[in-house]
């Protein structure tokens, strides 16, 4: 046990059941202030769970079990980690976890099986889970909620096994079985009848795929012919880095807009709309300052630190929750202090890496454990590299049309969208574009086995690394189930490629094979 990174063996706190076998020791400071921060989160969990329709939401609806999972899900993100970066990580996790919570509690509140606040139900609008929430930087009186996010994308941070059933469920009906997993499952959980119910409208995107159109179909289906919810269908231009379709993508933005002010009553807000877009500047200026930081010798904002995090500003938030802006600047402020310091996140860094791909770090670990075992540094991901503009930020009559644009240039760029859709460049030739700027000697490329748009460009893939001379680790996985690619399976292609092709041992043994397939 000490204070230094990498002074202790992770890989030993797994114990194969749900909980570690005892905490991390981090030295004094670190310590209490990690302790602090565990308080802190079953306080925010106590809070939550003593009012009653929270109680009984967790008795109605299966996915809420998960949530006893939350602090399990922050040690993970945390192991390790001193200084600066644990106070990173917690400054981001604390906020999530806090954001989440905030969501859980107004979807309750409107839930007509729940709280059933009609008053409040009629104040707000669905989203559907991988859609941007731009198009409500102008409504400060309206809630622009996500019912998918804590029923089926939050509960696979908290327990790998848990939306199985949804996926099940959803191919009992008769839906394809080879479609990928996450559209799958909410789908089934939709189909099972486990999703509140409010609403005034709802508004799906034409998002990241097949799977996750059909997905919003029978969302769709259950929402206006069951539900009595209206939808409104935004239809995003597929071809999102050409100038002839922007006019369009703004004309869908101002399409949903009236559809929400039919809806709830409300007119939408400049002076809120233009409040909202100076904190998102702040958050890309911010992320843009992090990505310049990782293509040095010292990055500092990187894993799970980024991704996570950029996940839910990026997309739920918007500019519209100005805690945000305020962790942005702490986060560049520890930031800046470690740099200037030359401190590093693991006791030694081999190699620098691209994560690209359709992500399976949502059920573990995944990159904080590629520095602590191998020493590989996940300088970004292409979940993480979305919208680099600043937007219209000051109230001019040129900047209120511009900012149409801007709401639709938010929309095409959301996080996986911009590389799904948008032609190769945005999926292939961007990705060695970004080796180049940061220096990077690796890729990991996750190949989702059920995501076919990036599968059938493997072999494009492997040529452009011969040519760049670029380590290419193909990871293979099937993201929401590890029935098919197991924790372990994804580790093992890290540690065959690391001991076969780099003929290196690993910074940390202990983690190179964990008992891991029960745990949270």
């Amino acid at each position: 046990m000490a204070k230094e990174i990498g002074a202790e063996e992770l890989g030993r706190f797994i114990t194969g059941g749900k909980v570690k076998s005892r905490r991390e020791w981090r030295g004094i400071e670190d310590t209490l202030y990690d302790y602090s921060r565990w308080l802190y989160i079953m306080a925010q969990l106590g809070g939550f769970i003593m009012k009653p329709r929270n109680i009984k939401a967790m008795f109605r609806y299966r996915w809420m079990a998960n949530y006893l999972g939350v602090p399990a899900m922050v040690d993970r993100h945390t192991q390790g980690l001193r200084g600066p970066y644990l106070r990173m990580a917690h400054l981001e996790q604390d906020l999530v976890v806090y954001d989440v919570a905030k969501l859980l509690d107004n979807l309750f509140r409107g839930d007509r099986r729940i709280g059933n606040d009609e008053e409040f139900s009629k104040k707000v609008i669905l989203f559907d889970e991988n859609e941007m929430t731009s198009v409500m930087m102008g409504f400060p009186t309206v809630k622009g909620l996500s019912r998918e996010t804590p029923s089926t994308y939050v509960p696979v941070l908290l327990n790998q096994k848990a939306v199985l059933h949804y996926i099940d469920v959803c191919q009992e009906y008769g839906l394809p079985g080879d479609v990928c997993p996450m559209p799958a499952a909410e789908a089934g959980v939709s189909i099972d009848d486990d999703a509140p119910i409010l609403g005034a409208g709802a508004i799906q995107c034409n998002t990241t795929c097949d799977g996750s159109l059909l997905s919003n179909g029978v969302i769709g289906k259950r929402l206006e012919v069951e539900d009595g919810i209206p939808i409104f269908q935004m239809a995003a231009p597929l071809r999102h880095q050409e100038d002839d379709v922007q006019e369009y993508a703004a004309q869908e933005i101002k399409n949903a807009i009236a559809f929400v002010e039919e809806r709830t009553g409300e007119k939408w807000d400049w002076n809120y709309y233009f409040e909202c877009a100076k904190r998102v500047n702040i958050a890309t200026r911010a992320r843009l300052y992090w990505l310049d930081m990782n293509k040095t010798d010292y990055p500092q904002v990187f894993g799970s630190n980024l991704a996570l995090y950029t996940e839910t500003n990026y997309m739920a938030i918007s500019g519209k929750v100005a805690a945000f802006a305020d962790v942005d600047q702490k986060l560049t402020e520890l930031a800046d202090y470690a740099y200037k310091n030359k401190m590093m996140m693991a006791k030694e860094y081999r190699h620098r890496a691209i994560v690209w791909g359709v992500q399976s770090h949502f059920y573990f670990d995944f990159l904080l454990w590629l520095v602590n075992c191998w020493g590989i540094v996940p300088l970004t991901d292409m979940l993480s590299m979305v919208n680099t503009r600043m937007i219209a930020e000051e109230d001019t009559p040129e900047n209120r049309e511009q900012a149409y644009r801007d709401m639709a240039w938010l929309t095409e760029n959301m996080i996986m969208r911009n590389r799904t859709h948008g032609g190769y460049k945005v999926l292939l030739d961007q990705l060695w574009e970004y080796c180049e700027e940061f220096n990077a000697d690796t890729v990991i490329l996750w190949e989702h086995m059920a995501c076919k748009a990036l599968t059938g460009m493997h072999g494009q893939f492997e040529e452009k690394a011969r040519e760049k001379g670029i380590h290419l680790i193909w990871v293979s996985h099937d993201l929401f189930d590890p029935r098919i690619v197991s924790r372990q399976e994804i580790r093992d292609q890290i540690n065959n490629y690391m001991r076969t092709v780099f003929r290196e041992e690993p910074l940390d043994p202990s983690l190179e094979v964990l008992d891991d397939d029960n745990a949270w």
